[in-house]
């Protein structure tokens, strides 16, 4: 395995496999709640194959466990580690939802928390192992989600909430959502009072462009009004393109440039609060 394989066929199962993560700095072990490759969202940059709009199918909570036990059982106890990883990425770092499509729209959401602190407990995981969700965001109001991220908090989870845009324009553009700056500001503060929260941001380029400055003056002072509300966020992580996209619009994107990202990420430092970048 390397960083750029981030193949969700690549452990042969339906909702579990493995991640050589950038941002988490390790193997992060991935559960996929969209194998129909359905997401409420469309993000440009998405490297989904035949993404579609809908929500994730019905769970099999009795595989999705089991798989998850096996995988667990290879990673501690197998040469799964030895034979496919890195010998400098040899570290379990998180279990992270993600996949696919939008993992909240599982309806089965909260019990597949339950089911992730179950198995948990039943092997000799490091104790600062995360929990990661990483989500747009757009179905935090859903009572069932936020059963599921108070039960996260108490497994050592985070929330990786999607903010590539503040500005209209630019969700529709990069997300092709319509959801409003309101609820995403309403249903980022509920994820926050429940779980510990990072913003997740891509940045790139968009037919040779970095983002102007009307844009990331906007995430300034979108994120600057969070903090003087009150908003316990943990941090932005600032991230751009490792692979390529297989949506549309893919040959208009590129990666941006490490100094670009490195100077919006001080500017975002200067607001007080911590930035993970990864190029």
């Amino acid at each position: 395995m390397s960083q750029d394989d981030h193949s969700r066929d690549s452990a042969g199962l339906t909702y579990v496999y493995p991640v050589v993560s950038r941002r988490a700095g390790g193997v992060s072990i991935g559960i996929n709640l969209n194998p129909n490759n359905a997401c409420n969202w469309r993000c440009i940059y998405c490297q989904v194959p035949d993404l579609k709009r809908g929500t994730a199918p019905v769970i099999d909570l009795v595989r999705l466990e089991q798989e998850l036990r096996d995988f667990l059982h290879e990673l501690v106890y197998g040469n799964f580690m030895q034979e496919k990883v890195p010998p400098e990425t040899r570290v379990i770092k998180d279990i992270a939802l993600s996949g696919n499509g939008e993992p909240t729209s599982a309806r089965e959401f909260e019990q597949i928390i339950e089911i992730i602190g179950r198995v948990k407990a039943d092997f000799p995981l490091p104790e600062e192992l995360k929990l990661v969700l990483i989500t747009n965001g757009s179905l935090i109001n859903r009572m069932y989600v936020q059963k599921g991220l108070h039960l996260m908090a108490g497994l050592n989870g985070e929330v990786w909430f999607k903010l590539d845009s503040v500005t209209q324009t630019g969700r529709l553009r990069i997300n092709n959502t319509r959801a409003s700056l309101q609820r995403m500001r309403d249903n980022l503060q509920t994820a926050a009072s429940l779980c510990p929260t990072w913003l997740q941001t891509c940045v790139f380029k968009l037919k040779g462009v970095h983002p102007d400055t009307h844009e990331t003056d906007a995430y300034i002072g979108f994120i600057r009004t969070l903090l003087q509300e009150g908003t316990q966020i943990r941090g932005v992580l600032l991230y751009t393109l490792a692979r390529p996209a297989l949506q549309p619009e893919a040959p208009d994107l590129s990666k941006a440039d490490p100094d670009w990202i490195k100077t919006f990420a001080d500017k975002i430092r200067a607001l007080g609060i911590p930035v993970r970048t990864a190029f």
